[in-house]
């Protein structure tokens, strides 16, 4: 009998769609004129099809009176808002590639998307908590508030325009408002529009997610209109999403879970997208769910756990709900039970894959039984090919052995923004995309994950690399060598690590070492732990032995039964 190897493929009596976002969307909102689009509680906002697609088309015609040609990359720095999904629909008719930047960033992080891009536009809001963009923005591009126009852009020559969301803020200088950017498209033919939408292919690049890479600089991962568009309607059959669907979402729309599997998933189909808030509050999603009778909501686990373990859970109704997804982390099985159980979701599924993959490899569906959804991350999804290869020889294994987790299909992105050689290696000869995962898969083709080829961290849904802290650490003066690793957590699935050698004679704690990095780097990669130490373990040949770091800091914090709980 022959052994049967672990490749697969998703099958289905659909058709992929060749069409671009922008087509895809006019007709789904022709065919849904008056039903609700997009609700955005705290900003008071909702907008029927019709509404939505008036707007979206002024933006993408406001968007080619600025002077964006097809190609041209906007960039959006900005919590979840409605004008994030006006902005992501408008530079997609325009055939603009829209560059996502992560609200967390520091001035540093910024610039270097935004040159790596070449962002001519950038959508900014002007603040948020802590963080002042506006003057971050001033720090690289001198003079932005200058009234007589002598704009020092030189720092980023290829950023022509600033837009600003929102009302509050007085607007001189470089930067128009929003609404400003509007009323220019009202002055633009609407035939002009047409004509550009009409030049778009749908395998032209819509998309680039930066995602952190192992030489510590992000990599910007480029997605074209078929990528995007066919994983949103994968993401919406997995849910069995349709226009009556009501999609609460607090994931982050710079990430594929939140402007992919949720908002673009439910909007493909017809239904409604509700943003709770500017980020995640489990407070505002379980009012949004209640107060607009949602029927789905997304998540990491540690959203999910913060809500069933809000003080007045019990108090909320929750009965409109009955699926969503949790991804982005390893999920739980215990966590994924209680969340069909107590929040009513008994459909809920799990997504796998990553932002190169668009971002879904693998799913389960709501008609699967609770037990593989709650224990697997499903089988291939329709149009994609799923094999699981030996780390050293690169051969498919046989099904039941652990391997890398590999995928080919309309999923794979079209590559690394300006870096073939990163693309080479992530992507190889014969066309499959090496997720660095480990898994197995079954028999019957589910699929489990066992692990990661390469030492990532996944702190809440966050991809982190260490190498990129580990660069920015080595940068302090007193730091001799640095190394980082993750470590299991009950909430966020890991935490990050950092063993730190300081050199002789310095000085130093956790808590100084901690506030100097929250100056250089976004918060989720800050170090919970750090250790300062006189030397790393190493194997005879010099190799730094990262599992050992982590097997005793275990040890020393009393991580123990956080590293023991299971997971799809």
């Amino acid at each position: 009998m022959q052994t049967l190897l672990s490749y697969d493929h998703g099958v289905s009596t659909e058709s992929l769609l060749g069409r671009t976002i922008g087509d895809h969307f006019s007709l789904v909102a022709a065919d849904n004129c008056s039903e609700p689009a997009l609700i955005s509680c705290e900003e008071g906002q909702s907008y029927t099809y019709t509404e939505l697609k008036e707007r979206v088309d002024l933006l993408a015609r406001g968007f080619i009176r600025l002077g964006i040609a097809r190609g041209d990359r906007v960039g959006i720095w900005s919590t979840n808002n409605a004008e994030w999904v006006i902005t992501q629909l408008a530079a997609a008719q325009a055939g603009a590639v829209l560059v996502n930047i992560n609200p967390a960033y520091r001035t540093n992080e910024l610039e270097y998307a935004l040159k790596q891009a070449g962002v001519k536009l950038l959508v900014v809001i002007p603040r948020f908590k802590s963080s002042d963009y506006l003057s971050m923005l001033n720090g690289l591009a001198h003079n932005l508030f200058c009234i007589d126009g002598d704009h020092n852009l030189s720092c980023l020559p290829q950023l022509e325009h600033i837009v600003v969301i929102g009302k509050e803020v007085e607007l001189q200088g470089k930067l128009m408002s929003f609404e400003r950017v509007i009323a220019m498209g009202a002055e633009l033919p609407a035939a002009d529009l047409t004509k550009r939408m009409s030049e778009l292919q749908f395998d032209d690049p819509v998309n680039i997610q930066y995602t952190s890479g192992t030489t510590g600089l992000p990599k910007g991962v480029t997605l074209s209109h078929h990528n995007l568009l066919n994983n949103a309607i994968m993401a919406a059959r997995a849910m069995d999403l349709d226009n009556a669907s009501r999609f609460c979402v607090p994931m982050p729309f710079y990430h594929c879970g939140g402007m992919i599997s949720s908002s673009l998933a439910v909007m493909s189909v017809g239904g409604t997208v509700v943003i709770p808030g500017p980020f995640f509050n489990e407070d505002e999603v379980l009012n949004a769910v209640q107060d607009h009778r949602c029927t789905h909501v997304s998540g990491v686990p540690t959203m999910f756990i913060a809500q069933l373990e809000h003080p007045e859970f019990s108090t909320f109704d929750l009965t409109s709900l009955r699926g969503g997804f949790m991804a982005g982390a390893p999920c739980p099985v215990q966590l994924m039970r209680r969340v069909a159980e107590q929040m009513h979701m008994s459909e809920v599924v799990i997504l796998y894959g990553l932002t190169e993959a668009s971002p879904l490899m693998t799913a389960t569906t709501a008609n699967d039984s609770l037990e593989v959804r709650s224990t697997t991350v499903g089988r291939a999804v329709p149009g994609i090919e799923v094999k699981v290869v030996d780390t050293v020889t690169g051969f498919v294994v046989p099904r039941g052995t652990q391997g890398e987790i590999c995928s080919r299909g309309h999923g794979v992105m079209l590559g690394y923004w300006n870096n073939p050689s990163a693309t080479a290696d992530a992507i190889d000869k014969a066309g499959w995309l090496h997720s660095g995962d480990l898994g197995v898969m079954q028999e019957n083709g589910l699929i489990n994950i066992t692990g990661r080829k390469k030492d990532m961290i996944i702190r809440g849904g966050e991809n982190i690399y260490p190498r990129e802290i580990e660069d920015i650490l080595l940068d302090h003066p007193g730091i001799n060598q640095a190394q980082i690793f993750g470590v299991p957590d009950e909430k966020l699935g890991e935490e990050v690590a950092a063993w730190i050698m300081m050199k002789q004679g310095v000085k130093t704690d956790a808590a100084q070492l901690t506030d100097w990095l929250k100056e250089r780097i976004a918060y989720f990669k800050v170090p919970r732990y750090i250790k300062i130490v006189t030397e790393f373990p190493m194997t005879v040949t010099g190799k730094i032995q990262k599992f050992v770091m982590r097997e005793q800091m275990i040890k020393d914090l009393g991580l123990e039964s956080a590293s023991q709980i299971q997971t799809a």
